[in-house]
């Protein structure tokens, strides 16, 4: 997200002074895992006394360390795959309004479509998996019951082509 790179806090335009603490994830843009936690001295070391899920934690494997650290710097350096995202995005909206696919807000590569109730958010998966797609269904309690849904988590590797076809079946599975 953002022009460089650097999240949501640069496309909401804001730096280090208007946000004490920024926790980041390494799990989907840098397709790694584990999170990070950066701000003042005396709020880190807070967080080190005082967070017990982080005092019966471990650290994350040298390998996975280095594998964050180079995909930030692909993500640094190949301006074009978040140009790409960003354009991938943009298209799966439009193609999703042009199909009646009603979308939850969202900017960012992940795409909600409302499909209330468990059973029927699960069935939805299922379709879509036995269709080739592997769409998440995400339930109470990650979210309040009655607005479950289907996280689409699009790349810059989706092509048009893709992109199409997940509409199509998103249309047949959700009539």
């Amino acid at each position: 997200m953002g022009a460089t790179g650097r999240g949501t806090l640069e496309l909401a335009g804001l730096g280090a002074t208007e946000v004490p603490l920024l926790v980041g994830t390494l799990g989907k843009a840098f397709g790694c895992f584990g999170a990070f936690v950066a701000g003042d001295r005396d709020v880190i070391d807070l967080i080190l006394q005082r967070a017990r899920s982080y005092i019966y934690t471990t650290a994350l494997p040298p390998a996975v360390a280095a594998a964050a650290r180079a995909a930030l710097a692909l993500s640094q350096q190949q301006s074009w795959r978040r140009e790409r995202l960003t354009a991938v995005v943009a298209r799966f909206r439009r193609a999703a309004a042009e199909r009646g696919i009603a979308l939850l807000p969202s900017a960012t590569p992940i795409q909600p479509v409302l499909v209330p109730g468990a059973a029927n958010c699960l069935a939805a998966s299922s379709a879509l998996l036995q269709r080739g797609f592997w769409v998440a269904a995400i339930r109470s309690p990650t979210v309040p019951a009655g607005t479950e849904r289907l996280r689409i988590t699009l790349s810059a590797a989706h092509e048009d082509a893709h992109i199409d076809a997940l509409l199509d079946a998103l249309v047949e599975v959700l009539a």
